[in-house]
């Protein structure tokens, strides 16, 4: 049975209170972060860490693409994937440039060993982009992309604010998702609104979207169980 615009906004507040459950900003690790708590070893290993979801983030987004057999939401999500990927200012180069400004080397990026909990949570949104039907890795890319604004936001002031990091060129990887990320999680939102037709979607998009939120904490508790608590054990 086909829904009524209502009750798939009765559906869509569903799926934003399962993501809520995961509230990254509610997370210890990002608290810490905005009241200044974090050691300079701490973000120096998160940011070799969450460089795993940065390179990763663009092949959940062409996975969930090459399953979408309609071409004005493969068009939205191309140029997601382009804004990702494309000239010297891509996404990954803006994220080395933050770590390379915390002190950490090329090489110690390129090298680091990831956690596991880094590992299982990337291979989580794999999988979880790669379902069908797509808009289930449309939901996971949503609640994804729909915290970031924020997010990027409340770094970006903690590193001036706390940490005296605010040159342009370090912290240009949370500038940009502090506005990019609007967009991307609006064109999210509204494909999920129109092509979901059913309950039986919306519970799909549903699960797959406090997946992906359950996935994103898991990477958090590890880098906090690891780097904060671990750190103030040494």
């Amino acid at each position: 049975m086909l829904l009524t615009l209502e009750e798939k906004l009765k559906q869509w507040k569903r799926l934003e209170e399962r993501i809520g459950n995961y509230s990254l900003l509610e997370h210890r690790f990002y608290q810490a972060w905005s009241e200044g708590k974090l050691s300079l070893f701490a973000l120096r290993e998160y940011s070799k860490q969450y460089y795993a979801h940065v390179l990763a983030f663009p092949t959940y987004l062409s996975a969930t693409h090459a399953n979408c057999e309609k071409l004005s939401v493969r068009q939205l999500i191309l140029e997601n994937l382009i804004e990702e990927e494309r000239g010297a200012s891509n996404h990954p180069r803006l994220w080395r440039q933050f770590a390379l400004g915390l002190g950490v080397s090329e090489r110690e990026l390129d090298e680091a060993e990831w956690l596991s909990t880094t590992r299982e949570s990337v291979e989580r949104l794999r999988q979880l982009t790669r379902q069908r039907p797509y808009t289930r890795g449309v939901a996971a890319l949503y609640a994804f992309e729909a915290q970031v604004p924020e997010v990027a936001k409340t770094k970006r002031e903690g590193l001036a604010r706390h940490y005296g990091i605010e040159d342009a060129e370090t912290v240009a990887y949370f500038s940009v998702h502090e506005e990019a990320d609007i967009r991307h999680s609006e064109d999210e939102k509204k494909i999920l609104l129109e092509q979901c037709a059913t309950r039986e979607d919306f519970w799909g998009a549903i699960e797959a979207a406090e997946e992906a939120a359950k996935a994103m904490y898991l990477f958090l508790d590890g880098v906090y169980r690891a780097y904060v608590e671990g750190d103030s054990q040494n």
